[in-house]
């Protein structure tokens, strides 16, 4: 009866300390954090300031001609910290925003 009271107890602090471990997430897992876009002129860019991974930023434009179908503008991948850069067409912006992975 012992031995099964103590293997009860064991396991389930077991349990409670790989809850805690895997449960917390620190600062080197974070997904970027504090990301903004900026357009001007002909280019479209995305920063993120914390965190780790990477962000991109999309333009969804709307060409003058309606039969040509939308623009889609994306930058490549940025490490958090550096700046992604797209390039984008004069029509008129439907939307922007950041991706971010990692």
């Amino acid at each position: 009866m012992r031995a099964r009271k103590w293997l009860s107890s064991a396991s389930a602090t077991a349990l409670l300390t790989a809850g805690v471990v895997f449960g917390t997430a620190s600062s080197a897992s974070a997904a970027p954090t504090g990301c903004t876009y900026q357009v001007s002129g002909l280019t479209a860019s995305s920063f993120c300031s914390g965190g780790t991974g990477e962000h991109r930023v999309h333009v969804l434009q709307k060409h003058f001609l309606p039969d040509a179908g939308p623009i889609l503008a994306v930058s490549d991948w940025a490490p958090v910290g550096s700046t992604a850069t797209t390039r984008i067409t004069p029509h008129t912006i439907v939307n922007v925003w950041v991706s971010t992975r990692g």
